[in-house]
């Protein structure tokens, strides 16, 4: 499995994540056999998030603490993320100091760890206070609950506002990135091109600036066409793409879900990509895709495929 450096730190992570969204229903030997097949294919980074599963907060984070019971050397031996920002009832955002101390502290205790190797804010808040969340990191990290912090879905303004006030370098920014909904980097390739929809930046150039910024691009929904209403691999839909990923599958005997990982980890920003799956057998298919390397040809043609204009 490939790996890099987590933005400006030294913490040397895979290029692919294993998301823990949907395993609170799972038994503890499923959730067991989930684990062990990502750190077989190379994961041990686990995405977590308050929210993630049932009832108010904390679900997912309980489940797997249930089911893996870690010892502290197998603790210190993988990456613990989660995040913090959404609230369930409503659903609106909160960074403030007080909700995002109890979301941390809430996740330590579903976790049964006495640290996060990173916290994310979920999502941007509206009412964010910058002051409130400098003062919750530095509280977090002074008393070692959180090692390294970053956001999600965050444009770059709102990180600089963030970056005015935190003394901690915010390290990733998780972003929604597959083959089909891509305009992080659509956008970039049309630029000014008038009365084309692809031309238009909705995002300020995030993924440069995150490059410029040291910050690591998480890329969630990796095998998702558009916004949670389908994948893409095997959809007929997308015919013309499926028949280049099921070619370049074949030519790397490797599985198609691969081939949509390689698509991500070829780019030059060194992207981690978070899979959803809880199905071992997947996450070790998709994992072989951080070790593909796409030929610049190979990539532009799944890009069009894809439905993207190359003017």
């Amino acid at each position: 499995m490939k790996t890099f450096a987590l933005g400006s730190t030294e913490l040397q992570v895979p290029a692919v994540v294993a998301g823990v969204m949907r395993i609170q229903d799972k038994s503890d030997a499923e959730v067991r056999a989930w684990y062990e097949a990502a750190l077989a294919s190379g994961i041990s980074y686990f995405d977590h998030a308050d929210i993630y599963g049932d009832g108010d907060a904390h679900g997912c984070e309980t489940r797997f603490a249930e089911a893996l019971q870690l010892s502290s050397a197998e603790r210190e031996s993988i990456v613990l993320q989660s995040k913090a920002g959404i609230v369930k009832n409503g659903p609106y955002f909160d960074f403030s100091y007080e909700h995002i101390i109890d979301a941390v502290e809430g996740s330590l205790a579903a976790l049964r760890t006495d640290y996060l190797d990173v916290l994310l804010l979920h999502r941007p808040d509206a009412l964010v206070e910058p002051e409130e969340v400098a003062r919750a990191f530095d509280e977090l990290a002074d008393a070692g609950k959180v090692r390294h912090f970053g956001v999600s879905n965050h444009t770059p303004n709102q990180i600089e506002l963030l970056r005015r006030h935190v003394r901690q370098p915010l390290v990733a920014n998780q972003l929604q990135l597959s083959i089909t909904h891509a305009p992080i980097v659509a956008q970039g390739v049309a630029m000014n091109m008038a009365d084309l929809d692809q031309s238009i930046s909705r995002d300020l150039g995030v993924l440069d600036y995150c490059r410029l910024h040291d910050l690591t691009v998480q890329a969630w929904s990796p095998f998702q066409a558009g916004f949670f209403n389908g994948v893409f691999l095997g959809n007929r839909g997308f015919p013309e793409l499926n028949t280049v990923i099921d070619r370049l599958a074949a030519k790397y005997e490797v599985p198609t879900e691969a081939i949509a990982v390689a698509w991500i980890t070829r780019h030059p920003a060194r992207i981690q990509v978070v899979l959803g799956t809880t199905t071992p057998e997947r996450v070790a298919a998709a994992a072989l895709g951080a070790d593909v390397e796409l030929t610049r040809p190979e990539w532009y043609e799944l890009y069009r495929a894809a439905g993207h204009l190359v003017p």
